[in-house]
């Protein structure tokens, strides 16, 4: 079962429509003034961090809320300080993406790989953690590709990212619907057997 150890479906969904918003808005404005990318990816970082940080204080069928709390301190924090200083750079922002990406993007692998054998979904999870890595790694490796060139490469690989976690928060709501209809087809028999 994948909902003890990935959280509710409604907070992938949040997480993943935050992503795939944040995607395309950088790839339609590719133009965009620094300053807008800055409150864009800000927004994201803070809902990404708050909603992950109320799941692990909150969600009582969570198994792995250290995982879930480490994501959610990361993304408020790369959220606080891209709103504290709005002002920054382009490599300014670079380094708060990258760090934030090689951070929650190599947690999500190591995640996958410890609960591969109790997660149907780690498999998903682990490649949405390589695209994190992917666009860490790029940024890293070619902060000067320019500004148009960074942002299409963040707005495709956040938008890729929101789509896995959609799916995601997909498979959890189904496996939920399943598990409760089971329950109540079980507790259902368990009611003509005793009468």
């Amino acid at each position: 079962m994948m909902r003890p150890h990935v959280g509710s479906w409604k907070r992938l969904a949040v997480h993943g429509v935050a992503a795939v918003f944040f995607g395309p808005a950088a790839l339609v404005w590719p133009g965009t003034t620094l300053y807008a990318l800055v409150l864009l990816w800000g927004a994201f970082a803070l809902v990404d961090g708050i909603t992950a940080l109320s799941a692990a204080i909150g969600d009582e069928l969570l198994i792995d809320r250290g995982w879930v709390a480490f994501w959610g301190v990361t993304g408020v924090g790369a959220g606080i300080v891209t709103f504290l200083w709005p002002s920054m750079t382009a490599l300014a922002l670079l380094v708060v993406i990258a760090s934030w990406s090689l951070l929650v993007g190599g947690s999500w692998i190591a995640f996958a790989i410890k609960e591969r054998e109790q997660v149907l979904g780690a498999f998903s999870i682990a490649l949405g953690g390589v695209l994190l890595v992917l666009l860490g790694v790029l940024l890293v490796v070619n902060p000067g590709a320019g500004a148009i060139g960074i942002t299409w490469a963040i707005g495709w690989l956040v938008f890729l990212f929101g789509t896995l976690e959609l799916w995601l928060a997909w498979s959890v709501r189904r496996e939920s619907h399943e598990v409760a209809a089971q329950t109540h087809i079980s507790a259902g028999q368990a009611g003509h057997a005793v009468s």
